[in-house]
């Protein structure tokens, strides 16, 4: 049978219901629900009507799942950063702002696996190999608010490294509360959380 689809073992006619992406899909649903270590692979196949034979024919198992959907989540994530990185003419603060703006789409976009990735403690090799990375996100974020303090686009009295966490715990928070059937659009929600942060953030000293 193909990696690329696998059908149900239930039905008096059988058909393809799932390729690798839908099983991770189904799976990270379940992460978020039950939480990673409270999830077996029987619970998986309950919840997708297959096998456990018929989902190892598109994953090794459960950490190669996480590892897919926490990479999913920071690879978007990255390629944010990665954007901006590529834009040498816009100042440190505007690609600042253009990256928190992306970074909210990104979560609207990429919910779950967001969700799943902020919810990573280090208990095995996938999850801190997840947190380094994460880690990684961090540390550049705060060297650009550095660099946007210097040219006096942002405070300069706070921690670079805690002007990053805190603009990314605000991001981070959406997943409590934000709903894609709410309604509101992801530009617009965007458009709101960038005005309000940057408003705090924003250096108003005389010059």
């Amino acid at each position: 049978m193909s990696r690329t689809s696998v059908q149900r073992s239930t039905g008096p006619r059988s058909r393809p219901a799932y390729d690798r992406d839908s099983v991770l899909q189904v799976a990270v649903t379940v992460f978020n629900e039950r939480g990673y270590d409270g999830t077996s692979m029987e619970e998986l196949a309950k919840r997708l009507g297959l096998s456990k034979s018929s989902i190892y024919h598109h994953v090794s198992g459960k950490d190669e799942l996480l590892d897919l959907a926490v990479g999913r989540a920071l690879d978007a994530l990255f390629a944010a950063l990665d954007d901006e990185d590529r834009s040498p003419a816009l100042t440190a603060t505007a690609r600042l702002e253009h990256i928190v703006h992306r970074s909210v789409e990104v979560l609207v976009a990429e919910l779950p696996f967001v969700t799943l990735l902020l919810r990573v403690r280090g208990n095995s090799a996938v999850e801190q190999r997840a947190l380094e990375r994460r880690r990684e996100l961090d540390h550049r974020v705060a060297e650009l608010v550095a660099r946007a303090a210097a040219e006096g686009g942002v405070r300069s009295d706070i921690d670079p490294h805690l002007a990053s966490r805190l603009l990314f715990g605000t991001v981070n928070s959406l997943i409590e509360w934000y709903r894609p059937e709410g309604g509101l659009p992801a530009a617009a929600l965007a458009d709101a959380l960038t005005a309000v942060v940057f408003d705090g953030l924003r250096d108003r000293s005389p010059r």
